[in-house]
């Protein structure tokens, strides 16, 4: 077994493929809304089981270069900050999710905790840089709350239809054969 810390070519395919994966599914979108944000087929999770795969470390990298490509693809960037809290940062946190590479349900814990601190940064940059366009900037508590329903409102499904997928044990199976093909 190969060492998790030690970089290969292997892990390196793996997680090119998975963030072509997730790129590709990223232009599937079930809901697209006016800010940003979209509810894609399941592009999220296809950066986070990087992480599950190889660890946080080389998951949040994964997450980073998923981000910045999809800064060629269609960004919209209105301050230095806010790109970097809504693409690197935001895919990056996805890679969190190999802080629970060896944990029962491993896959789905890290999952929803990528997909959390994807929305934690989202939700940051859009009370710092995007309140303006609703009517209740002048009032800081609203305004909070205008930016977290606003992000909750696209990353909570794709997150919970993601988890149910990933319940149904035939789906966990797979997963846990892709995972043995990746780190072995």
């Amino acid at each position: 077994m190969q060492n998790k810390k030690e970089f290969t070519v292997k892990k390196l395919v793996f997680s090119a493929v998975a963030i072509a994966l997730a790129t590709a599914l990223s232009f599937v979108k079930f809901a697209d809304l006016p800010y940003g944000g979209s509810i894609t087929l399941f592009s999220m999770f296809f950066v986070a089981v990087v992480g599950y795969w190889y660890g946080a470390k080389i998951g949040i990298a994964a997450g980073i270069a998923y981000g910045l490509l999809q800064l060629l693809f269609g960004a919209y960037v209105v301050h230095p900050v806010q790109l970097l809290l809504d693409y690197p940062l935001a895919f990056g946190a996805l890679g969190l999710s190999g802080l629970f590479t060896n944990k029962k349900n491993g896959l789905v814990a890290g999952y929803a905790v990528g997909v959390a601190g994807r929305f934690v940064m989202h939700s940051i940059s859009g009370f710092i840089f995007f309140t303006e366009y609703t009517s209740v900037m002048s009032e800081n508590l609203a305004a909070i709350w205008a930016s977290f329903l606003y992000n909750l409102s696209y990353i909570l499904p794709e997150m919970l239809v993601t988890i149910v997928l990933l319940l149904i044990p035939a789906v966990k199976n797979a997963m846990n054969q892709v995972k043995k093909m990746a780190v072995e």
